[in-house]
Formats: C-alpha cells, structure tokens, sequence
C-alpha cells in the first residue's frame, strides 16, 4: 500500500473584515458572497512575509449545507517576491453548526472541517519551486479570520 508523506509548508494567517462582505444572492448553484482579505501573514522554514491586501474568497453555500472556499491572494515574501496564491476547497460541519457560523459566532475547532488545495505562481526563479507543489491545507476559524496550517506533499 502507498502512503503519502507531507511536511509543513507555512502557517498562513489572513485578516478577514466580515462585515465588508459582499452578499450576490441566491444564484442556480448556490448562495454567492465576497469575503474580502485585507491583509495577513505567513510563516514557514522557506517561505515568510506579508499578505498584500486586495484578495479575496469567492464562496458558494451550496443546497446541500457544504461552504466551497474559492480564494486568491498575493503574497509578498520578506525578501520582496510576489506570489500568487490560489487554493479551493469546503467548509463542513452538521446544519446546526452551519446555521450558528452563518450568524458568525465563533465555532470550537473540532465542530467543522475546512481543507483546501492550493497553488502558487511566481515569475522569481528563487521560488520557482512552488509551482510544482501539491499543497493541501487545514484551516481554522480565528476571531480576526481564519488561519491555514499548509502542507507539501
């Protein structure tokens, strides 16, 4: 049987002002909203710096209680390199849990799941290396927005 090994990547915190939240409605696949990202940090043993504000998540509450994450950003590194990060991927939890989130109270982390798999893009040959990469995160609901702990595999 094959395993996957993963190592840390980066611990990705990002500054969500919820309350500048773009609602778009009730759309054929799903309730559509904006989350706008207006900054954060990341930490890593290879990748460290700011995240530039002006990304954002483009979510989907679907009808059948799943939240799809669909977020882009720009990371800049302590060195200066821009790099484009995207990730997708659910926030589950049961229908009791979903309805106390959508009022935004704040949720014991081992009430839902949030992973995401992620991508990176950069034109710097030093982090060329990322491009490559499977990356698979967990997130976790944090009073200023939420924080991903990212892994290689």
């Amino acid at each position: 049987m094959q395993t996957l090994q993963s190592a840390p990547l980066m611990v990705l915190k990002l500054n969500v002002p919820f309350t500048e939240m773009i609602d778009i409605g009730s759309t054929p696949v799903g309730r559509r909203r904006i989350v706008p990202v207006s900054g954060g940090q990341f930490n890593g043993a290879r990748l460290n710096g700011i995240v530039r504000p002006g990304g954002a998540d483009w979510v989907l509450n679907r009808a059948d209680g799943v939240m799809l994450v669909d977020v882009r950003l720009t990371l800049e590194t302590d060195d200066k390199v821009l790099i484009y990060l995207s990730y997708q991927g659910s926030f589950r939890a049961t229908p009791d849990v979903m309805l106390r989130f959508a009022r935004g109270e704040r949720l014991d982390d081992k009430e839902y799941q949030l992973r995401t798999v992620a991508r990176f893009e950069t034109g710097d040959a030093r982090y060329r290396w990322l491009t490559d990469m499977l990356v698979v995160g967990a997130g976790l609901q944090r009073a200023e927005g939420v924080e991903y702990h990212l892994f290689e595999i």
